[in-house]
C-alpha cells in the first residue's frame, strides 16, 4: 500500500513568530560577541522589512493573478523601478552622476528580455505572461541582478578612486578611456559573476536551491523540479552578466568623459540625498525638542523663584 501524499501544512503568524526567533538569536550573538551595533540594527530592520514587503506583495499578487497581461506588465515595471531604487539608494556606498537611469536601463535591458525568452521558449509557457510562473521568475532575476550591479559598480568606482594615478597615466600615453579601464571592468565583471558561478558549482551537490524546493513542495516530480532549477540558474547567470556589463560601461562612461579626462567630481561617496535629508530633519527635530524642553525648564524655575520671592516679602 502506498503512503498517502504529504500535505503541505497551513502556516499561521505564530509560525512566522517562531521563525523570527532565529533573527533574535543572531542579534543576541552579535551583542555577546561585541560586534558593531549597526549589525543587530540591520538584522532587525531587514527582518521587519521582509515581513512588511512580503505581506504587501501577497496583497498585490492576488490582484495581479486576476488582472491579466497588463497587470503583469505593470508589476514587471514596478519590480525594475523598485530594484533600481534599492540599488542606488540603499545598497551602493559610491554613486556616479545619473546613476538611477543608468541602473534602470541595466536592469530593464537584462531582466525583461531574459525572463520573456526564458519563460516562452526554455520553460515552454504559452503564453509567457502567465502570472503564476512569470512573476516568480522575474522576481528572482531582479534579486540576483541587483547584487551583480552593486558589486560591479562598487568595484569600478573604488578602483578608479584608489588607482587614479594609474588610470591617468594610461590616458596620458594616449589610451582611450575604455582601454585605460579595461582591467578595472574585467575585475568588476568577474566579481559580479563570482557568486552566481559559485552557486552553480555547488547546487545539487551541497545545497538544494529555493526554486527546486518550492517546486517539490508544490507537488512537481523531482526530475521536473531539477530541470526547472537548471533553467532558472542559467537565466540568472545571463541576466546578471548583461546587467553588470551595462552598469559597468555606464559607470566608466560617466567617470571618464569623452575627452578622456578622469572626472572624480562625478562620483559621490556620501550617503544618498534621501538619507542626508532625513538626518537633517531628525537633527532639526531633536534640536527643537531640546530647545522647547530647556525653555520649559527655565520657565518653571522662573515661576518657582518668583513665588518664593513673593512669599519672603509677604508678612508672616
Amino acid at each position: 500500500m502506498e503512503n498517502p501524499k504529504h500535505k503541505t501544512p497551513t502556516l499561521e503568524w505564530s509560525n512566522v513568530l517562531i521563525g523570527f526567533c532565529f533573527i533574535l538569536l543572531n542579534v543576541i550573538l552579535s551583542l555577546l560577541l561585541g560586534l558593531d551595533r549597526d549589525i543587530p540594527k540591520s538584522l532587525l530592520t531587514a527582518a521587519v522589512r521582509c515581513v512588511i514587503q512580503l505581506s504587501v506583495l501577497t496583497l498585490v499578487l492576488g490582484g495581479v493573478f486576476k488582472g491579466g497581461p497588463w497587470a503583469v506588465a505593470a508589476l514587471a515595471i514596478v519590480f525594475n523601478v523598485l530594484g533600481t531604487f534599492e540599488t542606488v539608494v540603499n545598497k551602493s556606498k559610491r554613486r556616479f552622476s545619473h546613476m538611477f537611469p543608468s541602473v534602470l536601463l541595466a536592469m530593464g535591458s537584462s531582466t525583461l528580455p531574459v525572463s520573456i525568452i526564458g519563460s516562452q521558449f526554455a520553460m515552454s509557457n504559452r503564453p509567457f505572461w502567465v502570472a503564476e510562473s512569470y512573476i516568480p521568475i522575474l522576481g528572482m532575476l531582479c534579486g540576483s541582478t541587483i547584487s551583480g550591479i552593486v558589486v560591479a559598480v562598487s568595484s569600478v568606482l573604488r578602483e578608479i578612486e584608489e588607482n587614479r594615478d594609474k588610470v591617468e597615466t594610461y590616458l596620458a600615453y594616449g589610451a582611450s578611456r575604455f582601454e585605460a579601464c579595461k582591467p578595472i571592468a574585467t575585475e568588476a565583471l568577474r566579481l559580479a559573476l563570482l557568486p552566481t558561478i559559485n552557486q552553480m558549482s555547488v547546487i545539487g551537490l551541497i545545497s538544494i536551491p529555493g526554486m527546486m524546493t518550492g517546486a517539490l513542495l508544490g507537488g512537481s516530480s523531482i526530475e521536473q523540479a531539477a530541470k526547472l532549477q537548471m533553467i532558472i540558474m542559467f537565466m540568472i547567470s545571463s541576466s546578471t552578466a548583461l546587467a553588470s556589463t551595462v552598469a559597468t560601461v555606464m559607470a566608466l562612461s560617466v567617470s571618464i568623459d569623452p575627452e578622456h579626462r578622469l572626472r572624480t567630481d562625478r562620483v559621490d561617496n556620501r550617503p544618498h540625498a534621501i538619507w542626508r535629508t532625513r538626518d537633517r530633519w531628525v537633527a532639526n527635530m531633536v534640536g527643537a525638542a531640546k530647545w522647547l524642553a530647556h525653555k520649559g525648564l527655565r520657565r518653571d524655575k522662573g515661576e518657582n523663584g518668583d513665588q518664593g520671592e513673593r512669599e519672603r516679602l509677604l508678612p508672616g
